[in-house]
């Protein structure tokens, strides 16, 4: 039994590591290494463990076509479970547990999908073409690295668009396996937005496209006959990402909606870390832009009314955010060897920091004049920080969020 147990380990294995991706252009891609992506998760496939259950040197390759996005699962394995030997227990069925969680049908003849690839050069990318614009990048190509410029273009698109519900199906599957917690939209709500984009490119004398990224909007209703847009999920696929690509996508919104008067202000789902280090990026750059955000404001003015009206008027950020961008461009010009200015530019942040805990201080106030001496007494061991703790907690939050907002300094600093 022993034996039997310590076999059934070896055979469980780790979907992060069987699953590769590739974004196929043209046949011979198919054998191409380099072009192999990996997953960032799949427990929202394979379950909390991110395991496979039942094979021997597993890999599992899906390949989408870059243009349509047509889809190629081929699952390959050493050995695979006999279940007579496992107590009836049988291999977990990959295809089918992808065909369920993705909602989508793959093709599993190899010869089939390379010839769907001849279709390719017939895609036109769905919706309205809001932008286009161009990035330079190494040439893979190339031995001495030379230098190449891409063009991108990215398209709007509606529920109603023709094509987009269908593609979008298939386009969606990635963010299972990039984005925590994702779950698919209800296409039928037609305050759903999208933004997609493409890089355009030659191939053979054709033109052609290879999806880059998408971002989903929800337009929310703002009284009283305004609109809310919120940023649902955005995601740059991995072939393409730390090619500034992000912020592009991101600009592109943000000029989409600015345009549109009943627009109140954009705001974002549950950003990530890395999606918040985006977006202060580019209101960043976009509010340096602004009077109320130069340098010398900043510093004689402090964080003003007008910064909030100028934000929101200009670029739709909304009050919270264009603090947080106040934040950044002030660190931006603290000169750290003065003491005594950045002293003053810590203890600006922390007390806004310290904001909510000095609520909750006052909220206490009032309750205790109807608590006795022993409940409050519990409540504060309970409930409070004492003033060691606090400040602590503060320190540590302050250095956490000034951490970020180097980051996001040097990237300004770098373009």
């Amino acid at each position: 039994m022993e034996s039997t147990s310590k076999s059934a380990d070896n055979l469980v294995i780790d979907s992060n590591e069987a699953v590769e991706f590739k974004l196929i252009r043209e046949a011979s891609d198919i054998n191409n290494d380099s072009l192999i992506f990996k997953p960032v998760m799949s427990h929202q496939i394979f379950g909390a463990q991110e395991t496979i259950f039942g094979y021997k040197n597993l890999k599992v390759s899906i390949y989408f076509s870059a243009a349509q996005l047509n889809p190629y699962l081929n699952i390959s394995y050493s050995e695979k479970v006999d279940p007579k030997n496992y107590n009836s227990v049988e291999a977990d069925n990959i295809h089918g547990i992808l065909t369920e969680k993705l909602e989508i049908k793959f093709n599993q003849n190899l010869d089939e999908f390379i010839n769907s690839l001849d279709k390719e050069v017939k895609f036109k990318p769905p919706g309205e073409l809001k932008e286009t614009f161009t990035i330079e990048d190494e040439d893979p190509n190339s031995i001495d690295g030379a230098i190449r410029e891409r063009e991108f273009e990215l398209y709007y698109c509606e529920v109603t668009t023709p094509g987009l519900i269908k593609y979008h199906q298939r386009l969606q599957t990635f963010i299972l396996w990039y984005i925590d917690a994702a779950s698919f939209i209800d296409t039928d709500d037609e305050k759903w937005k999208f933004f997609l984009l493409f890089e355009k490119y030659k191939m053979d004398g054709e033109m052609m496209y290879a999806i880059a990224g998408y971002a989903t909007v929800y337009e929310y209703y703002a009284y009283p006959v305004n609109i809310r847009p919120r940023i649902s999920q955005m995601l740059v696929l991995p072939p393409f990402q730390r090619r500034g690509l992000g912020a592009a996508l991101l600009s592109g919104i943000y000029n989409h909606y600015r345009l549109i008067k009943n627009v109140t202000d954009i705001t974002v789902e549950d950003p990530s870390e890395d999606f918040q280090m985006v977006r202060d990026y580019v209101d960043c750059k976009n509010c340096m832009e602004l009077k109320s955000f130069q340098p010398e404001s900043l510093w004689s003015n402090g964080f003003t009314p007008e910064m909030v009206r100028e934000a929101a008027e200009t670029f739709k950020i909304n009050k919270r955010q264009a603090r947080r961008i106040y934040e950044i461009l002030k660190l931006r010009t603290v000169k750290k060897e003065n003491e005594n200015q950045y002293k003053q530019y810590r203890i600006e942040v922390k007390r806004r920091l310290n904001l909510p805990n000095q609520n909750e201080q006052n909220k206490l106030k009032k309750l205790e004049a109807y608590m006795s001496p022993q409940e409050i007494s519990e409540i504060k061991a309970a409930f409070v920080l004492s003033d060691g703790q606090r400040l602590s907690s503060l320190d540590k939050s302050y250095r956490e969020l000034e951490s970020i907002y180097e980051r996001v300094i040097n990237r300004l600093d770098e373009n």
